[in-house]
């Protein structure tokens, strides 16, 4: 049976800042155009952390039972590990999937209906990632799904059930805050690469090649520094986004220096890093603005 640390590693911790980041820079958003009410925000933010962590789980099942992970170079998996059984992480991933589908119903009956849907689509996605006959993630449409789940939908999502509509600032805070989590899920993947191509995974970073996947994942994070800059016409303090520069710096250096396996695990770590810092100072700067 696995301890409770293997399962805590199992969610991988590393990527809660693409579920919370999103919510923070909704809130920003939410805020700029009034008052908000906060129970709200828990509920959004308690959805975007279990639904992440529920992915997490679904992965680590469905890659499991199909000996994806039998050779591994990043965080430890509970099934390909033999650390958990695969019935045990499949019911972990459908736990908290369910809780977040109720905090999300919660919002939907507060706010829209229609929001119903959309966390139906967002479990569906969640699942067929690496679940199913023919998941989407071994044919490379994986960056697509996280730019839309936990960059657009997660931030404008928040935005919406916040202020109860949207608008071009919250759109331009859910591209920076696409990219960034399509970072932490490039350079993943492009550690990946070898192992992926062994059994038949076609990520994206298979598909592109080593070289252009180091060209994709730095354009992805020097996106989000030219959205600060492009939204200095809401306010001028969103300039304050640029602090998370140096962030960036850590999270690219390791990948244009030609860093391959443990050696990308210090941009994993800085690419949520800067994904934060960059949601909190955006946040506060349209807060203020």
């Amino acid at each position: 049976m696995a301890t409770a640390q293997q399962w805590i590693s199992g969610a991988r911790p590393r990527t809660l800042p693409n579920a919370v980041a999103p919510v923070i820079a909704g809130l920003g958003a939410a805020l700029r155009l009034g008052d908000i009410e906060w129970w709200k925000a828990v509920l959004a933010l308690a959805v975007s952390v279990c639904f992440i962590i529920g992915v997490n789980f679904a992965n680590d099942y469905s890659d499991g039972v199909r000996g994806t992970d039998d050779e591994r170079v990043g965080p430890m998996r509970l099934v390909g590990s033999g650390a958990a059984t695969p019935s045990a992480v499949r019911t972990a991933a459908l736990g908290f999937l369910a809780l977040g589908a109720v905090c999300g119903l919660i919002l939907a009956v507060s706010t829209a209906w229609w929001l119903i849907v959309v966390g139906a689509v967002c479990i569906a996605g969640a699942w067929f990632y690496t679940g199913g006959r023919n998941p989407y993630g071994y044919l490379g449409f994986g960056e697509i799904a996280v730019f839309v789940f936990f960059g657009l939908v997660a931030v404008l999502g928040t935005q919406f059930v916040l202020a109860e509509r949207v608008d071009l600032v919250g759109l331009a805070a859910a591209v920076a805050v696409g990219s960034f989590s399509t970072g932490v899920l490039t350079v993943n993947n492009l550690r990946d690469i070898p192992t992926d191509a062994e059994v038949g995974k076609r990520t994206l970073a298979v598909r592109l090649g080593d070289r252009r996947t180091r060209i994709f994942f730095v354009t992805l994070l020097v996106l989000p520094l030219v959205v600060s800059i492009v939204l200095v016409a809401a306010t001028p303090w969103v300039l304050l986004g640029l602090l998370a520069a140096p962030l960036v710096v850590i999270a690219v250096r390791p990948v244009l220096a030609g860093a391959t396996g443990p050696g990308l695990i210090p941009s994993l770590g800085g690419t949520g890093l800067a994904m934060l810092a960059w949601a909190v100072l955006t946040a506060g700067a349209l807060a203020l603005g």
